[in-house]
């Protein structure tokens, strides 16, 4: 059963910005690759990227905790739990 709380998120205009700014950082890395510009630049770039979406995805976690979580917990909804459990795992590989 899907709650209304569940799609909930307070930060979304935050993470939408942050998506758009590594999408564009994306695009100007594929030019560096295609100009051929030093891998060592590059590298550099693609570390920008990762932690532009670990912050996206820190934004998120955080809100999920603060209100769909705690709604489960207050409900009882162990499967929202899981959920949750499973998707940190896969957002820290």
């Amino acid at each position: 059963m899907v709650q209304s709380h569940a799609n909930y998120h307070p930060n979304k205009k935050n993470v939408l910005n942050r998506l758009a700014r590594a999408i564009g950082h994306l695009k100007g890395i594929r030019t560096m690759v295609e100009d051929d510009v030093d891998c060592s630049e590059i590298l550099i770039q693609l570390s920008a990227v990762r932690s532009a979406l670990n912050n996206a995805g820190k934004i998120i976690l955080t809100d999920h905790i603060n209100h769909c979580l705690l709604h489960a917990y207050e409900s009882g909804d162990k499967e929202m739990i899981a959920r949750l459990n499973d998707a940190i795992g896969k957002f820290l590989k």
